[in-house]
């Protein structure tokens, strides 16, 4: 599979303008969007994930480079939507009820999607019956809890309670995160599993599919 050096530069080095124009210059090219994802935009992510793991890069960067990719998926969405092309595996993200805070849910969502995931982001403050909403419609194998206030982590058993109650907890696997957050606290509201970081997080999905 062909890599566009150039897109996966622009994206490792977090400039959106440049991701854009060149990724416009690359379809126009008649490049294929799920070759330029899977060829191109996941392996930069993944080594945006690498170089942060390894602490040559921080939540800065990391943010930059999500921006990147989003402004290359903006291009190819609706061709992907006009093809019928559909990435394999949907997740569903959201900060729970009662909680404003979204940078960290963003970081995740961002690292998520340019891993070449499909990603609903529910946004921030998200009450349990609109992530039952959101799996009902959408479908999705993952969902995401995220809480950084330590008086928001109960809304995530609570909405683990509410989708189980809905029929769908076993359709779904769930993870949680968020600063006050802990693995221990995971098993204790039972999610699936628990990361510390985006580029964990995505590991986390990546192991959740591989052995679906």
């Amino acid at each position: 599979m062909v890599r566009s050096e150039e897109l996966y530069d622009a994206i490792l080095n977090g400039d959106a303008k440049k991701a854009h124009a060149v990724t416009q210059a690359t379809l126009a090219a008649g490049a294929v969007p799920m070759d330029l994802i899977t060829g191109t935009m996941v392996p930069a992510m993944d080594e945006v994930g690498r170089l942060f793991e390894t602490e040559e890069y921080f939540v800065p960067e990391l943010l930059l480079a999500g921006r990147a990719m989003k402004s290359a998926m903006e291009l190819l969405r609706p061709l992907m939507a006009t093809s019928g092309e559909k990435l394999s595996t949907r997740v569903v993200i959201g900060t729970v009820k009662g909680d404003m805070h979204d940078i960290g849910k963003n970081l995740v969502a961002s690292m998520l999607e340019g891993s070449g995931f499909e990603v609903f982001d529910l946004g921030a403050d998200v009450s349990p019956d609109k992530f039952v909403a959101a799996v009902e419609q959408h479908t999705p194998q993952v969902v995401c809890l995220s809480a950084l206030l330590t008086v928001t982590m109960p809304a995530m058993k609570t909405t683990i309670d509410v989708l189980k109650a809905a029929g769908l907890r076993t359709r779904v696997k769930i993870l949680i995160g968020g600063a006050p957050v802990t693995g221990q606290y995971a098993k204790e509201i039972g999610a699936d599993g628990y990361s510390e970081s985006a580029s964990g997080a995505v590991s986390l999905v990546r192991q959740i599919v591989a052995g679906a």
